[in-house]
């Protein structure tokens, strides 16, 4: 049973934590206190998990069964030693949003596996050789540039959704923002979530909710599976999406590690290669790809309560939400309007999140390699430029990405063979020197 990381010893004496302590990955308290703390990871990853179903168009309860699945997956390979919930991944919502254009769910779902089945590969060779390579091909500059093009190249998604019910929109983005700011603790970190809920009230008051889905849904039954369409035509849509989840999965691996005092870079690649396999896993099924979930960090960062046990809680209850086709019923009756306040917030955060990854890494812009990385590549991006050649079309994502990674290592590579400028990475000396000074 402890090789899959089912065996916990407990902590103290279960009830309390002693402060400056934590409940490390393989101890949990008390079996009460435990089943609450994992209860409070559903809510905490609920919001995000079921936007991304809900703004691609997917069966809400066959991408929470999946998640669900994938954070079993996960919890087994990583034997238990990290704690981590395997949501759905907004990385995906751009390229599936993309395919389902062309080549309907079906093609989605072929481009989900194909990312999945990438990812899992990347997580085979960090397993073998460990994860210096990535940090090379990928470092800050890089990074921060393809995370923030992903969450920029949604605005025109977000703003048609939010003209679709200008004062539902804007009731659910104004009390996301207020919820953020006017409550500590989990209820602040649920903002989202809290903003969906009165907006979805507003939207009913308004009559802007169709009630026909859930009055015909059964109360007990199965998700609703689809299969997977393979087309080559989608591969420049997904695959640029595995460098997202190969940097939010090692930057999890990373934060849970600083958290408890323990080293946990022996894991990383076992990390990707889990989430990898979900992410196939619920391509075949009718899911959306997974990744590690942010929103679940706060939650062992409220409660000091790191046990991977309170993570088994919450995959078997999103399981078990998952098997009530009225509750996904009622999950995708959430209007545009609802959408597009909250997608307005959301996805101007994952950009955000990339300027987030410069600023912690000292990325020196004044560095005319760093300045063009990101310049270019954001505009592509943001632009949604494409490019058909043959049967492949390459969109803004796609083409931001590559361009990031070939500016950034084709200018380098030039820089350090001309010694015409300095090296990309080296750090911004004058950020550091004004935060000396103050």
């Amino acid at each position: 049973m402890s090789m899959l990381g089912t065996k916990w010893t407990v902590h103290g004496d279960g009830k309390s934590i002693t402060p400056g302590e934590v409940v490390a990955p393989q101890e949990r308290l008390s079996w009460p206190r435990t089943i609450g703390i994992g209860l409070q990871h559903v809510v905490a990853m609920f919001g995000a998990t079921f936007l991304v179903p809900i703004l691609t168009h997917m069966p809400p309860a066959t991408t929470l069964f999946f998640s669900g699945i994938g954070t079993i997956l996960f919890l087994v390979l990583t034997a238990g030693r990290v704690p981590s919930y395997l949501g759905s991944s907004f990385a995906f919502i751009a390229p599936i949003a993309a395919a389902q254009s062309t080549l309907g769910v079906p093609g989605a779902l072929g481009g989900v596996v194909m990312a999945g089945v990438v990812l899992a590969l990347i997580g085979a060779v960090v397993q073998r050789f460990g994860a210096g390579w990535i940090n090379r091909l990928m470092p800050p500059a890089v990074t921060g540039t393809i995370v923030a093009l992903i969450g920029l190249n949604l605005a025109p998604a977000a703003k048609n959704n939010f003209d679709a019910a200008p004062l539902t929109a804007l009731v659910t983005l104004v009390v996301i923002i207020l919820v953020s700011v006017l409550f500590r603790g989990i209820l602040g970190r649920l903002s989202i979530l809290v903003g969906v809920l009165v907006g979805y009230v507003v939207a009913v008051i308004r009559g802007e909710v169709d009630f026909t889905a859930i009055q015909g849904a059964a109360w007990i039954g199965l998700p609703h599976f689809q299969t997977p369409v393979f087309s080559i035509s989608v591969v420049g849509l997904f695959v640029p999406v595995v460098l997202v989840l190969v940097a939010e999965n090692i930057g999890h691996v990373k934060s849970v590690a600083l958290m408890t005092g323990r080293n946990l870079d022996p894991l990383a690649g076992r990390a990707l290669l889990a989430d990898g396999l979900a992410t196939t896993l619920a391509g075949f099924g009718g899911g959306s790809g997974t990744t590690t979930y942010a929103e679940n960090i706060g939650v062992m960062a409220a409660t000091k309560v790191y046990s991977t046990a309170a993570y088994w809680v919450a995959a078997v209850g999103a399981l078990v939400l998952s098997f009530s086709p009225k509750f996904g019923a009622a999950i995708a009756t959430v209007p545009p309007g609802v959408l597009g306040g909250a997608a307005t917030m959301l996805y101007g955060m994952i950009g955000v999140l990339g300027v987030r990854i410069w600023v912690q890494n000292r990325v020196n812009f004044s560095n005319p390699v760093n300045l063009t990385t990101a310049a270019v590549a954001l505009i592509i991006g943001i632009a949604d430029y494409t490019w058909t050649v043959g049967n492949l079309q390459f969109a803004g994502i796609a083409l931001g990405t590559a361009a990031a990674l070939v500016i950034y290592h084709g200018m380098g590579a030039l820089v350090r063979w001309r010694g015409t400028a300095m090296d990309p990475r080296t750090p911004d000396t004058d950020a550091a020197d004004l935060r000396s000074a103050a």
